[in-house]
């Protein structure tokens, strides 16, 4: 079942079917990651409802760019490295590029802008308490 970015809520599953338009995407790191780890380039991408952080792995980095339309399949939507919420594939999910500038999108709100909490009905769920900021703090609006 796809899901509209409006609705992500962090998991810690591999649930997330969406498909998005990466709107910007940070600069490849220039050297290898000294821990032997992953190079890692955060992506802004968006839907018709919202848009957020997404976190592009290895390869990933040089197959996708701007304008480039993408599907998500078994993706996670979870902190990394302490509290920078993205969406991403992770081990299990994965990403494909369907196609390019053809999909209608909104920058805001930004779900990986939004401070989540436990619900007080289910703790293992998790439910907006504030909205840190409308837009993105990493990929700032051009107007």
């Amino acid at each position: 079942m796809e899901v509209k970015l409006k609705d992500l809520v962090p998991a810690a599953t591999n649930t997330v079917n969406t498909t998005f338009i990466v709107v910007d995407k940070a600069p490849r790191p220039a050297q290898a990651n000294a821990h032997g780890r992953e190079e890692t380039c955060p992506s802004l991408v968006a839907d018709e409802t919202a848009a957020v952080h997404f976190l592009l792995w290895g390869t990933e980095c040089d197959a996708f760019e701007p304008g480039d339309i993408v599907r998500l399949t078994s993706g996670i939507f979870s902190y990394h490295r302490g509290n920078n919420l993205f969406l991403r594939a992770g081990k299990r999910g994965r990403v494909e590029k369907v196609g390019e500038f053809t999909m209608m999108f909104v920058e805001t709100p930004n779900m990986s802008e939004v401070r989540w909490g436990p619900d007080p009905g289910d703790p293992r769920k998790m439910v907006q308490e504030a909205v840190v900021s409308p837009y993105s703090q990493v990929f700032k609006p051009l107007h």
